[in-house]
């Protein structure tokens, strides 16, 4: 099926498994736990798991018990913590594909006993504690009290880890994180108190390379296997790329409009190329008349307003015609498109511009570790 639509995204196995080395090095050869939430990052779950088992991943980290099951279906083997929401359907799915959850209420560590008693099996929990995200986590001594009082009467559930996210940790203006991590520590001199030995973890990508002190046990390496720099201090390389080609060009008058809303006038004969993609595909509407393609390696704009299913770029002066290549995000010759560029045309951050891509849009994966693609 990916050969009938020219727009697709070609994604880098090869880079991916790089950058993730990359990251463990920066974080002094800590353990890196892989995390493939969100369609790792849109890049594709399954391969890019595949492709980080090979290069050394040992742990995979999901945010959906649906994430989960997927990569358990598809022969992913090695510990897959959920770092969401556990519920009772969500604590089934986590005791029977022996997926770890994330537990921070006494309901949730409940289904999650409940679930592992009824198919007699043991279930593994990660605590989760909540040191200034205000998102989810135990928050107080006293709640995480409760909890552990809890857990010494639930017989199949064993937990194996704690860990907690910081908020501002990319923020080189913010030292918040050093708040979070004293916070931490108090909450897990509680667990040391009931006698338990968790693998710890706070750091994901940015901490992992500022903040030594936070590595702990394990890192989380997330959005720079995707080839985003946090803390631009990573030596990373891009991972996905967006192409299609051109699907019809005209000359259009001077004074002559194009697209919805008739937001771009010509001033001169002008080359209009219409490229097969829009914002059902994840190409947003806010980059009308603001960004910029490539093509025969030079930037062109888009021009008028983004359709559902369809762009508009001016190509003048470049002689282009209908089936050349037209990339949206990468490299084309020497110049480059990136995801921080585009998202500061869409006042975003990078992760929503590479999660953003819709499933309709094929995802490639040449090169030398395509085998670890196929599904």
């Amino acid at each position: 099926m990916h050969d009938i639509r020219p727009t697709h995204l070609d994604i880098d196995l090869k880079a991916i498994a790089q950058n993730y080395r990359a990251l463990r090095a920066a974080a002094g050869g800590t353990p890196a736990l892989a995390v493939v939430k969100a369609d790792a990052y849109g890049h594709g779950a399954i391969p890019v798991a595949r492709a980080l088992r090979a290069a050394g991943a040992d742990m995979f980290a999901v945010a959906l018990i649906e994430e989960g099951v997927a990569l358990r279906e598809a022969g992913i083997e090695e510990p897959i913590l959920m770092l969401g929401t556990t519920d009772g359907p969500g604590a089934l799915a986590a005791a029977e594909y022996g997926i770890t959850a994330a537990v921070y209420t006494i309901g949730a560590l409940l289904a999650l006993e409940g679930a592992a008693k009824s198919l007699g099996v043991h279930a593994k929990a990660h605590l989760k504690l909540d040191t200034g995200m205000n998102r989810i986590g135990v928050r107080t001594e006293e709640e995480l009290r409760a909890l552990l009082d809890a857990a010494r009467l639930c017989p199949h559930v064993e937990l194996t880890g704690a860990m907690t996210h910081f908020a501002a940790a990319d923020d080189p203006e913010s030292d918040f994180a050093l708040e979070q991590l004293a916070r931490f520590e108090a909450l897990l001199a509680v667990t040391r108190e009931y006698g338990l030995k968790l693998e710890r973890h706070a750091a994901a990508s940015a901490a992992a390379v500022r903040y030594p002190q936070a590595r702990y046990d394990r890192v989380r390496a997330g959005i720079a296997l995707y080839g985003f720099d946090p803390v631009h201090e990573l030596a990373l390389q891009p991972t996905m790329r967006l192409v299609t080609r051109l699907t019809h060009v005209k000359r259009i008058h001077a004074g002559d409009t194009v697209s919805y809303g008739r937001r771009f006038t010509a001033q001169r004969e002008t080359d209009i190329a219409t490229l097969p993609i829009g914002y059902a595909d994840g190409y947003r509407r806010a980059f009308s008349n603001r960004a910029q393609v490539l093509v025969h390696g030079v930037r062109v704009p888009v021009v008028g307003a983004v359709c559902m299913d369809q762009i508009m770029l001016d190509v003048s002066g470049l002689g282009a015609k209908p089936g050349d290549e037209a990339v949206l995000l990468g490299r084309q010759g020497d110049e480059e498109i990136t995801s921080e560029e585009l998202a500061a045309l869409a006042d975003t951050i990078p992760y929503e511009i590479l999660t953003g891509f819709s499933a309709r849009v094929p995802r490639h994966y040449p090169g030398l570790m395509a085998e670890e693609a196929d599904d």
